[in-house]
């Protein structure tokens, strides 16, 4: 009797918002039976509103109120797909996403959720986009102004917008600069009345906080456009200005509307289930949603009111159930507003305080928040603690010295139009006019986000057929994928296929077929072949004094340890996987008369030189300084944190190394597995510098990063 699919349904999460956020925690605790979870995002980290004023003027750094979207993810067991959702096929169930890399995507759901708040872009208003910045996206404005804080001599700011948001930065600006030793120009303009959404008392305790900070404030002042160093009004004043941030008017992201659902000013409608008014299978949440039932102001507190509320209702929906549990907002809350410096004010039910004491009570209320994306159970495995977690990617490889020893014990090929050469992952066979290699390789999935780690295994396989300087021409793939329903199966599939014959097309080669089947997690794999007219680059031709070049950094491996821990950092994971996915087709082209080359994988940068120092009986030498890391990997490795490969691959090369002494944490990335990795070539000395010219135009991180020397096979780091 077959086994009932263990995953049944796609839950689909857009927007990486705070009742988004919560929901992944929650999840966390307590998973989803029968779903794929998947959160849709633009960016790998979510900033917290409720920090911002406080960044700004200089309280908090930027990682203090920044929610990391993928260490969420994958304590939540969801995948998370960097790209922003432009459009929703109600029809066929489908959302398409503009990926960061630029492409397009389609992710299949059968329940959706939207939380992807609003904007304050202002489009209409001539010049915004060219000379102002946006107070949301929170992580682009953020970034805005530490360029600008950190610019001399740049000191007047003008405010479009003098609501609450409008009003706190504005403080939070001035006291920033002045701060900074400016004397800060900082101008509030709004086209109606000022904190119109407080009351009396509120607004008046406002307005001569504002005058005492020496901060203009012009009511009934319409904007005309935005020019270079100014800020033109309507009625012919010109403000000036060198950095002009727009927090009035927030708006829903213009795709909304576009969606088919039913929406009131383009925010979704939603009844009292949190579902849209239109489509029970979609839910929208936070400030991209308008509640039908009684609308309330678009307020952060709602959202995480919203959260659980939203969680039960995803499982009901999830079993089926058709009544679901109604969210009741409450009338009032708190209102907590910076004052620039640390203080704050604080409003409810006409009750009006101020001073640094509240500032105290906001900070700890925000940091109470933030601590629930910072501190999650433990994410090890139960069972033997002595045993360490079993690394994906490369670092699940066999032993390299298991394989070698295996490898050898194999009869020399018969045929005389096949060749295997020492060392090599790929065998030549000889044809009429050409020369073919072909070569195989597969990765245990280390991503949830299948057309990611598709892309990743694409560029992997491709990676001896580069090392050889062959063209690409044909691809096989083999997929295993866990239990699934069918319709979840047909999705997967068409996910891990599309983007895996996106790569291999724009290589020059055709994916052509495959094989599949069920199995406890997921692998991915492909055969490839390649064609190239004179005779393939191998590991055996190395000559005496051969510049060695790098075209990629080290550290996926201890990246992806230190991930799979939980340990990970967003942006630490995300440049691995950038670095993983990204194909080096173009920079083999450069590299195709070297006189050695490899690709650096699951044996490390160390065992792969080695193996060209064996094959082509030379030495080597490395400087490690020169040896390009990805972000984060040095800092891991001064932790401890190694693949699960790290003791076999430093075993292997033990005998044949020489390292400093004392050696350096960055010393353990020479035997960190690669998944993808650059290719290491030696190359003639003379044309190390043009070649590494050339590959960094293309935008590799190339390094030259030792050379080829005279004797036994050894190699020596500096």
């Amino acid at each position: 009797m077959q086994a009932a699919p263990s995953l049944t349904k796609d839950i689909v999460l857009v927007g990486g918002g705070h009742a988004h956020a919560l929901v992944l925690r929650r999840l966390g605790m307590a998973p989803l039976q029968g779903a794929r979870l998947t959160l849709i995002n633009p960016g790998t980290t979510a900033p917290y509103s409720g920090m911002l004023p406080g960044h700004i003027a200089g309280h908090y750094p930027i990682e203090a109120l920044q929610i990391d979207l993928h260490r969420l993810a994958r304590f939540a067991g969801a995948r998370l797909i960097d790209g922003r959702a432009t459009v929703i096929d109600r029809a066929a169930r489908e959302i398409t996403v503009e990926t960061a890399e630029g492409t397009r995507r389609l992710v299949g759901y059968d329940i959706a959720a939207l939380d992807v708040g609003v904007t304050s872009d202002m489009p209409a208003l001539p010049g915004f986009a060219e000379h102002a910045c946006p107070a949301k996206p929170l992580d682009e404005f953020a970034a805005r102004w530490a360029r600008f804080v950190a610019a001399p001599g740049a000191a007047r700011v003008v405010v479009i917008g003098a609501g609450v948001a409008g009003v706190e930065l504005a403080m939070a600006a001035r006291h920033r600069l002045a701060g900074l030793g400016h004397s800060p120009s900082v101008t509030l303009v709004d086209a109606g009345a000022a904190l119109s959404a407080l009351g009396g008392g509120a607004r008046a305790r406002l307005f001569e906080t504002l005058r005492a900070s020496h901060i203009t404030l012009l009511e009934q002042a319409r904007v005309a456009r935005i020019e270079a160093e100014a800020v033109a009004l309507e009625d012919g004043r010109s403000l000036p200005a060198d950095f002009v941030i727009g927090a009035g008017g927030a708006r829903p992201h213009d795709w909304l509307a576009d969606t088919g659902l039913a929406h009131h000013e383009g925010f979704l409608r939603v009844g009292p289930d949190l579902r849209s008014t239109t489509d029970p299978a979609i839910f929208a949440v936070g400030d991209c949603a308008h509640f039908e039932p009684d609308p309330r102001p678009k307020a952060g507190v709602y959202a995480v009111r919203a959260a659980p509320v939203l969680e039960e209702n995803l499982r009901r929906s999830l079993r089926g159930e058709t009544r679901l549990k109604p969210f009741r907002p409450q009338h009032d809350y708190l209102k907590l507003i910076s004052l620039g410096e640390k203080a704050a004010l604080g409003e409810k039910l006409g009750l009006i305080t101020s001073g640094p004491w509240v500032w105290r009570v906001k900070d700890y209320i925000d940091r109470s928040f933030m601590e629930k994306f910072t501190s999650f159970p433990s994410m090890e495995p139960e069972g033997d603690e002595s045993e360490p977690m079993l690394c994906a990617g490369c670092g699940a490889k066999i032993a390299p010295t298991a394989l070698k020893a295996a490898l050898a014990e194999l009869p020399a090929p018969e045929r005389d139009d096949v060749v295997s050469l020492p060392g090599d992952d790929a065998a030549i066979l000889a044809m009429e006019g050409d020369w073919q290699v072909i070569t195989t390789d597969h990765l245990r999935g280390f991503t949830e986000d299948l057309a990611l780690m598709a892309r990743i295994a694409a560029v992997h396989a491709l990676g001896d057929v580069w090392a050889m300087g062959a063209r690409p021409q044909a691809a096989l793939a083999s997929v295993t994928l866990p239990r699934m329903a069918p319709e979840m199966q047909a999705r997967s599939m068409r996910e891990v296929l599309a983007a895996a014959s996106a790569i291999f097309r724009a290589e020059g080669a055709e994916l052509v077929g495959g094989h599949s089947s069920m199995g406890a997690e997921v692998q991915l794999g492909f055969t490839v072949t390649g064609l190239r007219t004179e005779f393939p680059v191998g590991l055996e031709n190395a000559q005496v004094g051969d510049a060695l070049i790098l075209t990629k950094p080290l550290g996926t491996g201890t990246v992806l340890a230190a991930d799979m821990r939980g340990e990970g950092r967003a942006a630490w994971v995300a440049a691995a996987l950038a670095s993983m996915a990204r194909p080096q087709g173009d920079a083999a082209k450069l590299l195709a008369t070297a006189h050695a080359m490899t690709d650096v994988t699951g044996f490390g940068l160390a065992g792969h030189l080695l193996a060209i120092c064996e094959a082509s009986g030379v030495a080597a030498s490395l400087k490690l300084s020169a040896i390009p890391l990805l972000p984060g990997a040095a800092e891991l490795a001064a932790q401890g944190i190694r693949s699960t490969l790290w003791d076999e691959n430093r075993a292997a090369v033990a005998a044949r190394l020489g390292l400093p002494a004392p050696a350096p944490p960055e010393a353990d990335l020479l035997f960190d597995p690669q998944t993808a990795g650059g290719l290491l070539a030696a190359v003639p000395p003379g044309r190390a510098a043009k070649l590494l010219e050339e590959l960094k135009a293309l935008g590799y991180p190339a390094a030259r990063i030792g050379q080829v020397m005279a004797g036994e096979p050894f190699l020596r780091v500096q």
